[in-house]
């Protein structure tokens, strides 16, 4: 973090930690992307698609703001790599000056969310209820609908109504934000906007289209790891290899021919030559790791524990 250059920060200069949780697929990592008006987190229609803590950083002459995007509180961890997801959310709970807890407005509260709401209130921060996803409730419903996430928490909550893939409410959520935060130095250089390494955002960029192209159960069975990554050469030359669990599921990726692999790669480097505006060659294998989500020494290996 740098804190080198606090004597150039204007009087009452504020920033702060923003925690963004929920259950999965709320629209956490859709708002992170709103909130910085560029991408840097991977969005898909599926549940758990974020499995990692990813900071955006959002810094102005008078404030910084550092988002913490996080993986999607589930009720019970399947395997090594739900645990640390769940226990990478539940940490960030303790570290935000402020909290965001983001609900999908398009369904009532039930159980999970009640459970979640208690988790919410033990955090140290101060807590924000943001109802996302509001273009999805009929109209007769929303004050109903409403009211029934805001009697989760205290009465004093504040609280927003948003629709943060079309960046409805965002503006009005984000001044929420700053006000809501203390005074204190700046974190990092006031051009960085993530502390993820762009060959790791390629990393999700190609499991994001894995995530969108593939039929249900093998995207949550895949890894994606960048093994070269060379900038010096135009285009710029990224070799990555995708890790299944089974045969079966590395021949579906590679698809007849190749073909299911060819529409994955082109898809994935518009992305990524959308992220670093440059032409990019994109080079991808596939390769077998039997049961890589219970492993720990394979977990590691992916850079999802230390």
């Amino acid at each position: 973090m740098d804190t080198s250059t606090q004597e150039t920060l204007p009087d009452g200069h504020k920033s702060g930690f923003v925690a963004v949780v929920g259950r999965p697929n709320v629209g956490k990592s859709t708002l992170l992307n709103a909130m910085l008006k560029q991408k840097i987190a991977i969005v898909t229609p599926r549940p758990q698609t974020t499995r990692q803590k990813q900071l955006g950083i959002v810094t102005e002459d008078d404030y910084q703001i550092i988002f913490i995007d996080t993986p999607g509180i589930m009720k019970k961890a399947k395997h090594q790599l739900d645990e640390v997801m769940l226990e990478a959310a539940e940490e960030t709970l303790k570290d935000g000056d402020v909290v965001l807890w983001l609900v999908d407005a398009g369904f009532p509260p039930d159980d999970e969310d009640r459970r979640l709401a208690e988790l919410v209130g033990r955090a140290a921060g101060r807590v924000i209820l943001v109802m996302n996803k509001n273009d999805l409730i009929p109209p007769d419903q929303v004050i109903e609908r409403t009211d029934a996430y805001r009697e989760l928490l205290p009465e004093d909550t504040q609280w927003f109504f948003i629709a943060a893939h079309q960046s409805r409410g965002v503006d009005e959520l984000f001044q929420a934000i700053l006000d809501a935060l203390p005074e204190g130095p700046r974190y990092y250089p006031a051009d960085q906007i993530t502390d993820t390494f762009v060959r790791d955002i390629v990393a999700e960029l190609i499991r994001e289209q894995l995530l969108q192209q593939l039929r249900e159960e093998i995207p949550h069975g895949t890894a994606v790891k960048v093994t070269d990554f060379k900038e010096n050469e135009i285009p710029t030359h990224i070799r990555a290899t995708i890790f299944v669990e089974r045969e079966g599921h590395k021949r579906i990726v590679i698809g007849a021919g190749g073909s299911q692999l060819k529409k994955i790669g082109s898809a994935a480097r518009q992305e990524i030559e959308d992220l670093m505006g440059e032409q990019v060659f994109l080079e991808l294998w596939v390769k077998v790791a039997q049961n890589w989500r219970k492993q720990e020494s394979q977990l590691k290996r992916f850079g999802y524990k230390e």
